[in-house]
């Protein structure tokens, strides 16, 4: 398996990278702008000597006064040992060479790519560096150089031919090149090397924050990393992760005191079944006291069944997963079955439900009518013989509001928080004597929490009041 590179040393090629980009690029503008600029200069040398040569020559009598007249022409081309001259009559004959080797040789006559428009160029033309044609000599070398003709005075003809050798300026651009080269590699190198050190010590940090979040363990979960010496860039990192271990803490804490619950409120059924049955077997019962135990392990039965139910919806419902068949309905219609489905349970209690209100919902009815039913069943437990149970829904601006009042005994300020909490009981004693499981609120919150709305409990000096609210976007 191939080896993933470290962050620094990506970082640190790439860096590297893009500083041989830049080397190309600024190299390559430097080498190019060197080369146009020497070959400037060397064209206007040789044009220069060419103007200079011609107008000499002009002023000549005969082509005798070009051999009379020859350390001042040489002197057009004195001191630049790159520079040559020849001049020759109309047949061809030379007439005076300077600095000229066996290997230089004039241009062809034929035009082509990097050739003026003429190779020769006639006596009252213009020279001007477009009037410049290049050739190599005998050896392969570059030679740049212009051909013209002189008209003397008495209307006879030279040619002159002014020509600069271009090796020594190939091998300075060639030199040149080498030492781009030479210095882009070594500055890459020094670069990556650089940026390699740099990104190392400014990954410091982050090197720290995991170095500390060694001692975040299971035992350790209220730990926090510190943001002391963090730069600007890691603030928002280590505050999301702090952030996540209060998420983690809070969690960890909610399972275990689920789990503990969970373990307590199992415990006691099968607790209560054991001891009856020890009870019946120390001696031996009539057929009457065994049905009786029967009935009640029956009933400890069913209230195990009905916890671990709850238990399982609850942790079906914190699943992404969940399915929900949305579906539209009539609240008030909802509302009116099921005051009537509790009605039963109501006059046994001698309590009396009131629906009222109405309007349009889409959610899940399933849904819906569990988290009501919920509701009311802890409101009749809780609601003194001879009270009321009333049940109501509105639209508000926030969304449609259902709420379950019930008079009778108040949940302190401090708790009201708390009630929806699993296994939450403000009264253990009548709370197992009723059967409850203290889950039925916890479900309620679950079933909101699943349609984007929310619960919440208040309390007046009449009794209890719990609201769901759905969300705006639930409303037809």
């Amino acid at each position: 398996m191939m080896r993933r590179l470290s962050l620094t040393a990506t970082l640190a090629i790439a860096f590297g990278c893009t500083t041989l980009a830049v080397f190309i690029a600024v190299g390559g503008f430097v080498y190019e702008a060197l080369e146009q600029r020497i070959a400037a200069q060397d064209d206007l040398d040789i044009v220069l000597a060419a103007r200079h040569a011609r107008r000499l020559t002009d002023e000549l009598n005969t082509l005798s006064g070009i051999e009379e007249h020859e350390e001042r022409l040489e002197s057009i081309v004195l001191g630049n040992q790159a520079l040559y001259m020849k001049v020759a009559d109309a047949q061809g004959h030379v007439l005076l060479t300077h600095n000229v080797r066996k290997e230089d040789t004039a241009p062809p006559p034929a035009t082509g790519p990097g050739l003026a428009p003429a190779t020769i160029m006639q006596a009252t033309a213009r020279i001007t560096t477009g009037s410049i044609a290049q050739w190599t000599d005998a050896d392969g070398e570059p030679v740049r150089g212009i051909v013209t003709l002189a008209t003397l005075r008495d209307n006879s003809t030279a040619m002159l031919l002014i020509a600069r050798r271009m090796t020594d300026r190939v091998a300075l651009l060639d030199r040149y090149r080498d030492t781009l080269k030479a210095a882009g590699v070594a500055g890459v190198l020094f670069s990556a090397a650089l940026g390699y050190v740099l990104i190392w010590l400014s990954l410091k940090p982050l090197r720290a924050i995991s170095e500390r979040s060694k001692n975040v363990t299971v035992a350790k979960l209220d730990a926090r990393l510190a943001l002391e010496h963090v730069p600007v860039e890691f603030v928002s990192l280590v505050n999301a992760l702090n952030a996540m271990l209060a998420r983690l803490e809070t969690g960890f804490q909610h399972m275990q005191r689920f789990t503990a619950d969970l373990a307590h409120d199992m415990r006691t059924p099968v607790s209560n079944m054991r001891g009856a049955m020890e009870v019946a077997l120390a001696r031996p019962r009539s057929t009457e006291d065994y049905e009786q135990l029967l009935a009640s392990n029956v009933e400890e039965c069913d209230r195990l069944s009905r916890m671990i139910e709850n238990v399982l919806f609850l942790a079906r419902a914190e699943h992404p997963q969940f399915v929900r068949h949305m579906q539209a309905f009539d609240v008030g219609d909802e509302l009116a079955r099921m005051s009537e489905y509790f009605e039963g349970l109501a006059d046994e209690a001698g309590i009396a439900i009131r629906a009222t209100g109405g309007g349009r919902l889409t959610a899940d009815v399933e849904l819906f009518r569990r988290a009501v039913g919920n509701l009311l069943a802890n409101a009749i437990r809780h609601t003194p013989r001879n009270g009321s149970v009333e049940l109501s829904s509105r639209e508000t601006p926030d969304g449609l509001q259902v709420s379950v009042f019930n008079q009778g005994a108040l949940v302190p300020d401090a708790e009201l928080e708390r009630i929806f909490d699993r296994f939450y009981r403000g009264d253990p004693s009548r709370n197992l004597a009723s059967g409850s499981t203290g889950l039925g609120l916890a479900i309620v919150r679950a079933i909101m929490e699943l349609h984007g709305g929310s619960a919440r409990a208040v309390r007046d000096e009449q009794g209890m009041r719990f609201v769901l609210l759905f969300p705006v976007r639930s409303l037809l």
